[in-house]
């Protein structure tokens, strides 16, 4: 039976008036290299006050079974239930210009109810402008400039062009908002930063930091970026400095910053799956137990 996307979605009834706002989302459970959009989500909702303006109704969306919320047990009962929460917040930024950020678990089933209700609601406030944000991974050296890439409903709204020329890959919640808004005629795009792909299973600030700085240009808004920055430079410094304990290591990672130079002006060829570009393996042992340890919310 399909889900009816009006019964979907609870939205609060003292929204104040949106017209022309943006709508942010990132949703865990697709490709996140480097955590840089969850990193990006958390960032946003811890430098800014926010309120929930609207909740989906998870019970019809998630897999329990597939993805068990966490529960903890003291002495004797049950304390607490991490329930799972899909939900848009309001958000004002530095100047006070409000913006929208959906957030939550990637839903197991009922997309394309999620994609009309979403729908209803650009529609409802008045949203200008829909963009969704997330990091892959990609055969860079984190020694050079990260790439931010987008894609998007109109050509005018593409800022730095993907390499790919055409290419299938598995479907996810953000791309189908996206391309069920622009085939109902809505402004929508995506950011995606590339993220070295030794650095793809740990937290990567410097990514985040990135995609956020291209989010928010294209998005129109001002946030701050100190604590990104500083969580930046304290990764890369740990980086670098496990990277010199390893002749191993920076033997490998210069390697790939003489392919990395050399292939520019052929960008398909930094696809992690290409032979030439080294793999997680092979830049050592030690840097791998060094990414290992390092906890993704670090």
């Amino acid at each position: 039976m399909a889900l009816d996307p009006d019964d979907l979605v609870e939205i609060d009834s003292d929204v104040p008036d949106l017209a022309g706002v943006v709508l942010l989302h990132h949703v865990d459970g697709f490709m996140d290299a480097g955590s840089a959009g969850a990193t990006v989500a958390a960032h946003l909702l811890e430098t800014h006050e926010h309120r929930v303006v609207a909740r989906f109704d998870v019970d019809d969306l998630i897999d329990y079974r597939a993805r068990r919320p966490a529960m903890t047990y003291d002495t004797d009962r049950w304390v607490d239930y991490a329930a799972p929460e899909l939900v848009v917040h309001l958000l004002h930024d530095a100047l006070g210009t409000p913006f929208l950020l959906l957030a939550g678990p990637e839903p197991d089933r009922g997309w394309e109810a999620v994609a009309a209700a979403v729908r209803g609601l650009v529609e409802r406030w008045g949203v200008r402008l829909t963009i969704g944000f997330h990091g892959i991974p990609m055969g860079v050296p984190h020694t050079r400039e990260l790439t931010v890439i987008s894609h998007a409903t109109r050509p005018e709204l593409v800022t730095d062009k993907s390499p790919f020329s055409r290419v299938q890959v598995p479907g996810h919640l953000s791309a189908l908002l996206e391309y069920r808004l622009g085939q109902a005629g809505h402004d929508a795009m995506g950011l995606a930063a590339y993220v070295p792909h030794y650095l793809a299973q740990s937290t990567y600030p410097a990514a985040a930091l990135k995609l956020l700085d291209a989010l928010t240009s294209a998005a129109g808004l001002v946030t701050t970026t100190d604590p990104l920055r500083e969580a930046a430079a304290r990764a890369n410094a740990e980086i670098a400095r496990q990277i010199a304990d390893s002749d191993e290591i920076t033997e490998l990672v210069h390697g790939l910053e003489q392919q990395y130079d050399a292939f520019t002006s052929s960008p398909e060829t930094l696809l992690t799956d290409t032979e030439q570009v080294p793999s997680a393996d092979e830049l050592g042992a030690a840097f791998e137990r060094f990414l290992s340890e390092q906890p993704r919310d670090n």
